[in-house]
């Protein structure tokens, strides 16, 4: 008997790869997106499925060539794939909205959730768990837990929406020395089934909030704040305790709070104002990100770059290839790629790499501390009082240095190839160091009158040989 084509096999293992990953999506949260990834995976299996039947000792003439519905399937699937993802991209977007793939024709339902309070020590551990919906918590000087809110069903019709609404509910149980609030009920993880609740808790609870798809709000809360939340924004608000972030999509906004703030994961924007403590984004948020007054500084990690700020007494501003910093009174140390950097008052020593962007650094009075900029492939802009004392190296190859400070020991030398060295000593004080390198971009040293300090027009500059170079993709 002639052995079966592969079409069957190939099929079956695609669909069950598919659906797994469909069904995993449903239910755990997996992220879709990462199949357009592993996409080659199925190339491979149908791969080996040929060259099994080309080396094996039977085979039907003809089995081991790819059949026109083999590259439908793998079309269709993909085209699968890119709706989901698409969906998922707009909940990012509009988390509120709690769209769901499948969920297109169903209607939406509110009931009213009935939780019975509960009486709970003044520095509780809560521990707030659920799978959709908003959630928003905030304080009271009452020892105890109150929860209200709806239970929103998105079913075909209001009879289905009503059976789906009396199998699930939402209870508040003591865990070991925590008390959990959670949904309770047959399928709570089920798509169709969201919980918005609104909770109150003692003001020093230590609080804890696990969620999948909604927004998150806090407000008033003396305790410690830990968030993972996987899609929704994230608001926390007059906070003293430290605050914990961890996400995967939305927006985060932090004002007033007293502790130290750290953020991981990936999102859209960013915004941290007013905070006692230090601020920490270690993550891909495609922002923008902004920052103001951040009394024990910033550190904001990521691929593209790596930000160190001791203190932060003005604004911060990173996104769509520009970052700006004003007023920064500690230390500045900084190594990123392709942003655009303009600085203005660093109070501490300033340390700037960078390639394939701009750099400007300004001063409205004479820097404290020693400067370092390397660049690449771009431009070095230093703009600093007449009053300054500086010893300074600026080296710059194939490109030009033009300073508005003369006289001390200030030398210019050049070479035949381009390559151009400003070095020496200026002014009369105690001289800090200035270190300046850079290719094919200028050097350029202003001189400013301390007050009102405008940034200079860029000079000319020669264009860079990138012959070799290889694109890199674009930024969100």
């Amino acid at each position: 008997m002639s052995r079966p084509r592969s079409s069957g096999i190939f099929s079956g293992v695609a669909l069950i790869i598919f659906g797994v990953a469909f069904l995993l999506h449903n239910y755990r949260g997996f992220e879709i997106e990462s199949l357009i990834h592993w996409w080659p995976v199925l190339l491979i299996v149908l791969g080996l499925i040929k060259l099994y039947e080309r080396t094996s000792g039977r085979y039907e003439p003809g089995a081991a060539r790819i059949t026109a519905a083999e590259i439908f399937l793998v079309i269709g699937l993909l085209l699968l794939v890119g709706i989901v993802v698409g969906v998922d991209t707009v909940k990012g977007k509009f988390p509120g909205s709690h769209l769901e793939f499948g969920d297109f024709g169903r209607n939406s339902y509110d009931y009213d959730l009935e939780v019975e309070p509960k009486p709970v020590p003044p520095n509780a551990r809560i521990i707030v768990r659920s799978t959709r919906g908003d959630i928003t918590v905030r304080s009271s000087d009452d020892p105890e837990i109150r929860v209200s809110g709806k239970k929103n069903i998105r079913a075909w019709s209001d009879k289905e929406a009503a059976q789906l609404a009396d199998r699930v509910s939402v209870e508040v149980v003591k865990n070991g020395d925590a008390y959990e609030i959670h949904p309770t009920g047959s399928n709570t993880g089920d798509s169709r089934l969201g919980f918005n609740m609104e909770i109150v808790v003692p003001k020093k609870a230590q609080l804890t909030i696990r969620n999948e798809k909604g927004d998150i709000a806090v407000s008033d809360i003396a305790g410690p704040v830990v968030i993972d939340n996987h899609n929704g924004d994230v608001d926390v608000r007059n906070t003293t305790g430290d605050v914990t972030i961890d996400m995967r999509h939305g927006d985060v906004k932090v004002a007033d709070t007293k502790g130290d703030i750290k953020l991981a994961g990936k999102g859209g924007e960013v915004g941290v104002t007013t905070a006692s403590g230090s601020l920490t984004v270690d993550g891909e948020f495609y922002g923008p990100i902004r920052a103001d007054k951040i009394a024990r500084g910033v550190r904001y990690i990521s691929q593209r770059s790596d930000l160190t700020l001791s203190q932060l007494s003005g604004h911060l501003e990173l996104g769509s290839g520009n970052l700006e910093i004003t007023d920064a009174p500690g230390n500045l140390q900084l190594r990123t790629n392709r942003y655009d950097v303009d600085v203005e008052n660093v109070g501490g020593k300033a340390k700037i790499e960078n390639r394939d962007g701009t750099v400007e650094l300004r001063f409205s009075s004479p820097p404290k501390d020693d400067i370092d900029i390397t660049n690449a492939n771009a431009i070095i802009s230093l703009s600093l009082p007449a009053s300054s004392s500086f010893e300074i190296a600026a080296d710059c190859h194939s490109c030009d240095i033009d300073s508005d400070f003369s006289g001390g020991t200030l030398s210019k030398t050049s070479t035949g190839s381009g390559d151009n060295h400003l070095q020496g000593k200026y002014g009369t004080g105690r001289a800090i160091r200035i270190t300046l390198k850079t290719s094919y971009g200028n050097i350029s040293l202003r001189k400013t009158s301390g007050d009102s300090i405008q940034p200079p027009a860029p000079p000319h500059v020669p264009k860079a040989p990138r012959a070799a170079e290889i694109p890199e993709p674009e930024e969100n």
